[in-house]
């Protein structure tokens, strides 16, 4: 569910018209709904109840400051994937002691900057991080709270290049060498064995792959316990999907949180673990659009295009991962839908938002929505064809606000200069 619905046939985002907010703030840019954001972390906790898990929302799906402060608000903590969102979390209010530190690629000075915060949890990745972290830890006298992301060798669908628990995949320690690296841990100074990870995707739309996901690891934190090592923390990671609309959701639409807890109140509960999970895309995904005005209605050869404002820079996603993202007029005038190719104005035959999509007659000036473009938009947007980041607003009932400006040309370019040389 989110909170972008008609209101006398103009789409609001809650109680802000987006046409006149694009007039306010112009085009393109990101909308977020801060009801849909509350209702989803609401959702999600409750789901699990008793539980009282660590939800520590993953950072890299959205990582404006506004949103990371209302997922403080709500209670939530952060996974984070760089140095950088460790800064943009803690500088967000969001405690250290509710922050783990997930990814393959920590460098020592990341690993310094967490020890320095007093994080919960580094999500291990490797043995080679390990030796890395006890030897920072070990300079700083400090002990670092560890758990290996173990990958359990299981695939679960959707695209590949979101694809994380597979053997071929680059995270995670193999679970088939699991015991033989936590006894290498219980023999490092500086780092403290405080749990088990794993994280096997995103956009999962079925039960069964995390069953078979789940069901290994708690196996494996009974064979650990019974090898001496105190397992104190289960992190189950993130990546139960949302429904993007047609086709990608064509069989359905991915399972409810509800059914996603009882999956794991019968496998994990009974282990006595603290939880963690790791939602990201759950929490944002629905709760933003992509606002983008047409340029032009080309007509080709063969078909009809519109011509938008927004490109692959502002949100990549189709053209990365051959993506599905509904699109909607913001003014609905009604008229016998047709289709149209929706592309942006990057020299790049890539730059294509959707082929053949039906909607009703759109003219030159009219504005569209991309929607469940919370997750992956913004954060992944770059600087291509010096082309400025887009403004990110954030609508709570009937008020607005700017939480990311658009740049002017000449701030972007101020970072540049040419070469004053200097002797190496």
């Amino acid at each position: 569910m989110h909170h972008f619905a008609r209101r006398d046939g103009v789409l609001h985002a809650e109680a802000v018209d987006l046409e006149r907010l694009a007039a306010l703030v112009g085009t393109p840019f990101y909308c977020y709904s801060a009801a849909t954001l509350r209702r989803h972390v609401g959702v999600f906790r409750a789901a699990f109840g008793d539980l009282d898990p660590l939800v520590a929302y993953s950072v890299k799906a959205n990582s404006n400051l506004a949103v990371l402060s209302l997922m403080r608000e709500e209670g939530a903590g952060a996974d984070v994937v760089s140095g950088g969102e460790l800064r943009r979390a803690l500088e967000a209010g969001v405690p250290a002691g509710k922050i783990v530190f997930s990814g393959v690629g920590k460098t020592r000075e990341e690993m310094a900057a967490a020890l320095d915060a007093g994080i919960f949890q580094f999500n291990v990745e490797s043995e080679n991080e390990l030796s890395a972290l006890g030897e920072v830890a070990r300079a700083k006298g400090a002990i670092a709270p560890v758990a290996f992301r173990i990958n359990p060798d299981v695939s679960a669908g959707g695209h590949a290049k979101i694809s994380t628990g597979k053997a071929e995949d680059k995270f995670g320690v193999p679970w088939t060498r699991a015991r033989e690296i936590y006894a290498r841990a219980a023999e490092t100074d500086g780092v403290r064995i405080q749990g088990v990870d794993v994280h096997i995707g995103s956009q999962i739309a079925a039960l069964d792959p995390f069953e078979r996901a789940f069901n290994r690891v708690a196996e494996l934190v009974r064979t650990l316990r019974a090898d001496g090592h105190e397992i104190e923390t289960l992190d189950l990671g993130g990546g139960l999907g949302i429904p993007y609309g047609e086709p990608e959701n064509a069989a359905g639409d991915p399972p409810h949180p509800d059914d996603y807890a009882g999956l794991i109140r019968r496998i994990a509960a009974p282990l006595g673990v603290r939880l963690i999970f790791e939602p990201g895309r759950l929490i944002v995904g629905n709760a933003g659009v992509l606002v983008s005005r047409v340029l032009y209605v080309k007509e080709g050869e063969a078909k009809k295009f519109l011509i938008v404002d927004a490109a692959m820079n502002d949100l990549i996603r189709p053209a990365l991962y051959d993506a599905y993202h509904a699109v909607a007029p913001v003014r609905d005038c009604g008229g016998a839908p047709q289709p149209y190719d929706i592309v942006g104005p990057i020299c790049e035959t890539s730059d294509s938002f959707a082929r053949a999509r039906d909607l009703p007659p759109v003219n030159e000036g009219d504005l569209v929505a991309f929607m469940s473009a919370g997750a992956y938009g913004a954060v992944q947007a770059s600087q291509y064809n010096t082309r400025p980041l887009i403004p990110e607003v954030l609508a709570d009932k009937d008020r607005f606000a700017i939480i990311r400006r658009r740049p002017s040309i000449d701030e972007m370019l101020d970072c540049e200069r040419n070469p004053v040389w200097s002797k190496a």
